[in-house]
This record gives structure tokens, C-alpha cells and sequence, in this order.
């Protein structure tokens, strides 16, 4: 097991408080958007949410993401993007731009590791993931992740604190929205948000 190669123990820890507040602020996304949304005096609309989860899927991809990493990042299942791109062909070319924007500037999938690339492993962990889906979801194969674990106590320290907030007894990568919440702190993109919903005229 990797967990054998960890690195030193006094660094790892004195990566803790920025770990944890990492993940508090990949948490704490959902109570942000709707305190913002209550200051103009109610809920979202299915189309508000829909476009701030399209929005975020636009900005993983042009960070180099595949669809279903960024799936991950913007908290939706995967069959969920892929329905928006069939069905709605003004994001389907903005999936197409963000991409492209991504490539001019050496953002691929598969491509150099990045920040980005972490943050899918991190909230793929605190849903449940296993090490080895996190690294997939990502982009990453296992090795690679392995050894960029072994050498960043950040990184070591972010994992630990990813896999404090994951589900209790979880076996197997979830999306989160087919998931009922779980009482206590709620991990990274989980639980359901309430909406408006549209006219439907």
C-alpha cells in the first residue's frame, strides 16, 4: 500500500490547516450559493442552477478536464452532461470553445497535472471514490498519483482531510445526487439543493 511511503510526519502536518480549509471551502459551495441567492430573496431557478452547473463544467473543461471529470467538479452526474451536450447546442459549442481555449494553452485531457486535476481527485474521494476511481476520474493513472502523494505533504495532507469527509462505510464512487444525505458535515458537492421551479410555459 502507498500509505507506507507517506511523506514526513511533521510536514504532513503542518500542511493540516491549509488542508482543511481546502476542503471546507469545496464544501462549503453549496451554503455560498444559496446565502447569495437569498439576498435577492428566495430560491434559485432550475434554470439559475442549471446554468451555474454548465458554467462550472465550461470552466473545468477549459482547465483541461475530460467530461467526466468535469461531471465531478460541478457536482452532476455524467449522463446529466452528456444529455446537456445532445440537447442544448449553444453549451455543446461552449464545451467545444472551453476546450479549445484549454489546448491553445497546454490544458488537455490526459495532459501536464494540474491544480485542476487534484481538485477532481479531492471531491471524487470525499464522495466515496476509491483511490484508483479518483485517479481515473481525473485523468491520472494510479502510479502517477501515487507518486505525486509520495512526494507533496500537501497532497498527503488534502487526501486525509478528503477521506475524513466521505460517507460513512462507503464502498464505491456515488455521484452525489443519487445519494440521500447523511447526517453531520456534508463532503464536497453532496446533498440535494433546492430550487424554483420554472414555468413551464
Amino acid at each position: 500500500m502507498f500509505e507506507s511511503h507517506r511523506p514526513d510526519a511533521e510536514e504532513v502536518r503542518d500542511a493540516e490547516p491549509k488542508a482543511e480549509r481546502a476542503l471546507d471551502w469545496l464544501a462549503g459551495r453549496s451554503a455560498v450559493e444559496e446565502t447569495l441567492h437569498a439576498s435577492l430573496g428566495g430560491l434559485p431557478s432550475e434554470r439559475d442552477e442549471r446554468l451555474a452547473r454548465m458554467a462550472d463544467v465550461l470552466q473545468a473543461t477549459a482547465q483541461g478536464l475530460a467530461p467526466q471529470a468535469a461531471a465531478v467538479w460541478a457536482g452532476v452526474p455524467e449522463p446529466l452532461v452528456q444529455q446537456w451536450l445532445e440537447n442544448d447546442r449553444e453549451f455543446a459549442h461552449a464545451v467545444q470553445a472551453a476546450a479549445a481555449l484549454g489546448a491553445a494553452h497546454g490544458r488537455e485531457p490526459g495532459g501536464a497535472r494540474t491544480p485542476a486535476m487534484v481538485r477532481v481527485v479531492l471531491l471524487a474521494l470525499s464522495q466515496g471514490a476509491s483511490w484508483g476511481t479518483a485517479a481515473d476520474t481525473a485523468g491520472l493513472s494510479t502510479y502517477k498519483l501515487r507518486q505525486m502523494w509520495r512526494a507533496s505533504p500537501t497532497l498527503v495532507a488534502l487526501v486525509d482531510a478528503a477521506r475524513r469527509v466521505r460517507p460513512p462505510k462507503a464502498t464505491a464512487f456515488v455521484p452525489s445526487s443519487y445519494r440521500p444525505r447523511r447526517p453531520g458535515r456534508r463532503p464536497a458537492g453532496t446533498g440535494y439543493r433546492l430550487v424554483q421551479r420554472d414555468d413551464p410555459e
